[in-house]
């Protein structure tokens, strides 16, 4: 190769290392353009978008995730074995106390039911034989005492007729307890015929009910004798054992909101706290709630405790299992400076916020101390009372470093 060659393909290796290496240096500093002709060098404007400082109430709040839990839930099963005759609910029915759920085929129980009454009707009998023995024994007895006043009858008599009075009194005694055994059974049998109707039952909503435990509706519990099937577990014409799951009941007015929280946010919660739910089934709703239990524990493995938050939910629409966000206010401030969120930046590990001059076209950091915060704004100190901050576009930006402020995607 000659060396006019060399020369050139040194010449265009060069080239290339240049571009290449003043694109990197170009990506590094985007906002320093070329010399110009005049040998003077122009600084680009660094596009931002900003928000304004405010002041006025600031509330701490934080976002607990969580789950939704009914206050009430029991299956329904059946005492005795027998074959399903009817079942007069299904999934997702509404029920009442009392409401007849699921009949049993009953035939043998009906059987025994009117054989324990037979054998109440003979002890019943047997007793008033009894009784009538009783009453000829006694009158003889009150005979044979007369005539032995009066020497006519003998000590032997006397004693075989007191004996025979005796006798009839104990088999009196025997035939009332055959009786009362007798009506035991029956009321046995019947109780055991009982089961094979199967009705909708759960205790009252004690009166007076206040505290921390009380339903939120403002007049006690809304439908406190209204429930829903949560499950179907058999079908007609199914023989079952006894304790067989039969159905799921639940209750969906109130409902619990679990959370879990760590120790940082544990001291900040109370009973009775306002909570703000929210559930993507109804992402444009906010369901009003507060707390009610707080678990005097924490869990070993997660170190977290348990937080459980009480809902109204007469339309029942916030369902066990739903996944819901619970909003917690854990201060407030009456008068607060503050910023968005976005707006502050970390430089040499203290907080930092850039302040739009007065003429518009830069901007003044300004170190300040942060306080409580809500889901988009912090409190600051340190910072004037009104004007505009950056909350995109910090990176590069200095004092005196030139902006245009764009349109913010918020707006």
């Amino acid at each position: 190769m000659t060396p006019r060659r060399r020369t050139q393909k040194l010449t265009l290796a060069a080239l290339a290392a240049a571009i290449v290496l003043g694109g990197g240096w170009l990506a590094r500093t985007p906002l320093t353009p070329l010399p110009v002709a005049d040998g003077e060098s122009a600084i680009e404007a660094v596009p931002v978008e900003v928000a304004s400082i405010t002041r006025g109430p600031l509330e701490h709040r934080r976002m607990f995730s969580g789950s939704i839990e009914a206050v009430a839930e029991f299956t329904v099963v059946t005492k005795v074995t027998g074959r399903i005759r009817q079942i007069s609910v299904d999934l997702a029915d509404p029920i009442t106390r009392g409401q007849l759920l699921v009949l049993l085929d009953d035939e043998e129980f009906q059987q025994a039911v009117e054989q324990a009454k037979s054998e109440l009707e003979v002890t019943r009998a047997e007793q008033l034989a009894s009784e009538h023995a009783l009453e000829t024994a006694v009158r003889l007895f009150e005979r044979v005492a007369s005539l032995h006043q009066r020497g006519i009858a003998s000590q032997q008599e006397l004693d075989v007729a007191e004996a025979e009075r005796r006798d009839r009194e104990g088999a009196v005694q025997v035939a009332r307890s055959r009786v009362e055994r007798a009506n035991a059974a029956l009321r046995g049998e019947e109780i055991h015929s009982s089961y094979t109707r199967i009705h909708a039952d759960w205790p009252h909503a004690p009166l007076g009910l206040s505290g921390p435990h009380a339903p939120l509706g403002p007049s006690g519990p809304a439908n406190a004798d209204l429930r829903f099937v949560s499950g179907r577990h058999v079908d007609p014409g199914q023989t079952v054992a006894a304790n067989t799951p039969l159905l799921s009941i639940v209750d969906l007015d109130p409902v619990v909101a679990v959370f879990h929280v760590t120790e940082g946010d544990y001291a900040r919660l109370k009973p009775g706290q306002s909570v703000r739910l929210r559930t993507d089934a109804y992402p444009n709703e906010v369901f009003a709630a507060a707390i009610t239990r707080i678990s005097p524990i924490f869990d070993i493995a997660s170190r977290q405790a348990r937080v459980e938050v009480r809902a109204e939910n007469p339309l029942g629409r916030l369902k066990p299992g739903l996944f819901v966000r619970a909003e917690v206010v854990l201060d407030r401030v009456e008068d607060a400076t503050s910023v968005p969120l976005s707006a502050i930046v970390v430089r040499d590990g203290v907080p930092t916020v850039l302040v739009v001059d007065d003429d518009g076209h830069s901007v003044s950091p300004y170190i300040v101390e942060l306080g409580i915060r809500d889901l988009e704004r912090v409190q600051v100190s340190g910072l004037p009372v009104s004007g505009q901050v950056v909350t995109l576009g910090h990176k590069g930006l200095e004092l005196g470093t030139p902006i245009t402020i764009i349109p913010s995607h918020a707006s």
